[in-house]
C-alpha cells in the first residue's frame, strides 16, 4: 500500500491518531529532530505534533514516517560539559582499541571483525 496525498493527509488526526501530511506539507511552526538540531534545539520532552508521510522503498511498509515537533515549545540544546567531553573521548578511544592485541587503531573497529584489520587478516610469512 503506497500512500498516495489523500492518504497521507489527515490534519484532524482521525486515520493515524497524530496529524498527518504528505511529505513537505508541513504547516508552519513544525519540525523534526534534524531540523530542530539545526538550529540548536531540542524536542525537549514534548509529545508528537504530527507526523509527515512519503513513499520508501527502503521500508517494509512502503512509507517513511518522519515525526514532528512543535518549534515554540522546544528547548535549546545543552551545551557540552567538560564531563561529558571526557566520557565522549573515551567513549571513542575504546571504539578504536583492539580486543585482540590491545593497539589502538586509527579508525572505529569494525564490529563485524570485533578487532583490528591487521589481527583479523594476518599477512602470510
Amino acid at each position: 500500500m503506497s500512500p498516495t496525498f489523500g492518504r497521507c493527509y489527515d490534519p484532524s488526526g482521525a486515520r493515524y491518531g497524530v496529524p498527518t501530511y504528505p511529505w513537505k506539507f508541513a504547516p508552519d511552526g513544525l519540525a523534526t529532530r534534524r531540523q530542530l538540531r539545526a538550529r540548536g534545539l531540542r524536542p525537549g520532552g514534548q509529545p508528537i505534533a504530527a507526523q509527515v508521510m512519503r513513499r520508501s522503498r527502503r521500508r517494509r511498509a512502503g512509507v517513511a514516517v518522519a515525526y514532528l515537533y512543535r518549534l515554540a515549545l522546544a528547548k535549546p540544546v545543552r551545551p557540552m560539559t567538560p564531563g561529558r567531553t571526557a566520557a565522549l573521548a573515551k567513549a571513542m578511544t575504546a571504539r578504536r582499541t583492539c580486543r585482540q592485541c590491545g593497539q589502538v587503531a586509527p579508525y572505529c573497529i569494525p564490529t563485524s571483525l570485533g578487532t583490528c584489520v591487521n589481527c583479523a587478516y594476518p599477512t602470510c610469512p
